[in-house]
């Protein structure tokens, strides 16, 4: 079992940069399928990033349409933390962010949360 802490939100400006942390505890991420996921009220959680490791460098990495080629998920093995980079950011991104876990011997099943991280973009 792992346990995760999400940190880093705030509020920023449009077209601002952000990076958002989950740090882990109890077991090491590269030993999981890990994901970013959002929030909106009065809108179901979507998928936003995930990664995969299969070796200390290789890894395969998904995003959302929305922010394929702004947002950029890595790891710090040092810390055990799993990051997600968001630059040009814009109103539709504002949202409470989670980090999840997915174990290896039931990949796509996310039984992992953190309690999430509020980011707001403001003009």
């Amino acid at each position: 079992q792992v346990q995760l802490v999400e940190s880093g939100g705030g509020l920023v400006q449009t077209g601002d940069s952000l990076r958002l942390s989950c740090a882990a505890s109890g077991r090491t991420i590269s030993s999981y399928d890990m994901g970013w996921f959002r929030q909106v009220p009065g809108k179901e959680r979507e998928f936003v990033a995930s990664v995969r490791w299969y070796g200390s460098s290789t890894y395969y990495a998904y995003y959302a349409d929305s922010v394929k080629g702004r947002f950029t998920i890595s790891r710090d093995d040092a810390k055990n933390t799993l990051y997600l980079q968001m630059n040009s950011l814009n109103h539709e991104d504002t949202a409470v962010y989670y980090c999840a876990a997915s174990p290896p011997t039931a990949s796509g099943t996310w039984d992992y949360w953190g309690q999430g991280t509020q980011v707001t973009v403001a003009s």
